[in-house]
């Protein structure tokens, strides 16, 4: 590890930030350097509320995309919510198919396989969507840079809302919306969302619609703060906010699946880093050793003990998915070991049988050793 030390920052505003808070001077050095400069600024970050979230309809495309959905439900459509299956894309589709069930029945969800189909929106995917009379996807974690595939299901006249998080291509998919606080010509005031939160700006906005308020939505922050956590995206802004009330209610009154994964944590309040560590690997055990699926029906679970039944085969997943880890590990360090004997020049390793789901994780392990 090569520690980069951050320089000093400006005297006069370490200063500034230590007399107005009253703090050590390393605290407010630490302040400055993370670009808080004022109380204001200190009291944001420091002590959150939902009232700093941002208008949601700031987002570029926000407004076509809470049209469209209306008009479905207004025309009695069929909805289709798609996600990826890492932890970000399970919680989004659990959190948008959620909201929307909760006042329009014709929702369902769809996770790809990571063998058959890969990640991102797939045609079979949109195949089920046509298959099944479904005439609207809300894509989510996914489909900013799916040019060919939503042109595809524009030919068999299925309309795409894509919300994503990840930076477009020059391009933007032919969708009816692109919701991405990282598109060059969107203005909204923060950027670093992961797709789960964007996802939560969509609910925010249909809410608004139907005269709810940001109260009515706090039950759904559980699942943006296991994806803010799983995603490791920064936790300041919105962020900072989804987190805190989020990690509440994981704390106070969490949805059955998630209270059947921690209901064995033997600690009595669980911090940011516990959901990293504990909650996020379980949910994505299921799309790397089964299937995404096996997460969406977890957290989307009402019944506490249907939800114990998934929590208990995702534990076993998670088990599957450490030994796997832990062996594959040890065979790639060998190989490594074998071929530097030989050349010396590189860490490039490949064994057919190795489980796909693990090989990112394993790859992690390889550049820590080497």
């Amino acid at each position: 590890m090569r520690w980069n030390p951050k320089s000093k920052p400006n005297p006069e505003k370490v200063q500034t930030i230590q007399s107005a808070l009253q703090v050590d001077e390393i605290i407010a050095t630490l302040l400055v350097q993370r670009g808080i400069e004022t109380f204001e600024q200190a009291k944001t970050f420091f002590r959150p509320t939902l009232a700093d979230l941002h208008n949601p309809y700031l987002m570029k495309d926000m407004d076509k995309a809470v049209a469209r959905i209306e008009k479905a439900i207004a025309n009695n459509e069929n909805i289709l919510v798609f996600g990826d299956y890492d932890v970000d894309g399970t919680t989004a589709v659990s959190l948008v198919s959620s909201y929307l069930r909760s006042f329009y029945p014709n929702v369902a969800t769809y996770i790809p396989d990571r063998y058959a189909e890969g990640y991102g929106i797939s045609y079979m995917g949109i195949d089920y969507a046509e298959d099944n009379d479904i005439s609207l996807i809300i894509a989510l974690d996914c489909g900013i840079k799916s040019i060919d595939h939503v042109n595809y299901a524009k030919a068999k006249n299925i309309d795409f809302i894509i919300c994503d998080h990840h930076r477009p291509g020059d391009v933007l998919p032919d969708a009816v919306a692109v919701l991405d606080p990282k598109r060059e010509d969107c203005s909204y005031p923060y950027d670093e969302l992961c797709g789960c939160g964007v996802g939560f700006k969509l609910i925010q906005a249909l809410a608004e619609n139907r005269n709810q308020t940001i109260d009515d939505l706090v039950e759904y922050l559980d699942l943006v703060a296991t994806a803010i956590a799983a995603d490791i995206v920064p936790i300041n802004g919105e962020n900072r906010v989804l987190a805190k009330f989020g990690l509440e209610v994981i704390n106070s009154n969490p949805r059955p699946g998630i209270k059947a994964l921690i209901q064995n944590v033997k600690k009595k309040v669980l911090t940011i880093t516990d959901v990293v560590f504990i909650v996020a690997p379980r949910i994505n055990a299921a799309g790397r050793i089964k299937h995404g699926n096996e997460a969406v029906a977890l957290l989307t679970e009402y019944d506490l003990d249907q939800a114990e039944q998934f929590a208990s085969e995702i534990e076993q997943h998670n088990s599957d998915r450490k030994e796997l880890d832990k062996q594959i590990t040890k065979e790639a360090l060998l190989q490594i070991e074998e071929n530097n004997e030989q050349t010396r020049f590189s860490t490039v390793v490949y064994q057919e049988n190795w489980h796909k789901g693990v090989i990112g994780i394993v790859a992690s392990r390889l550049v820590e050793n080497y």
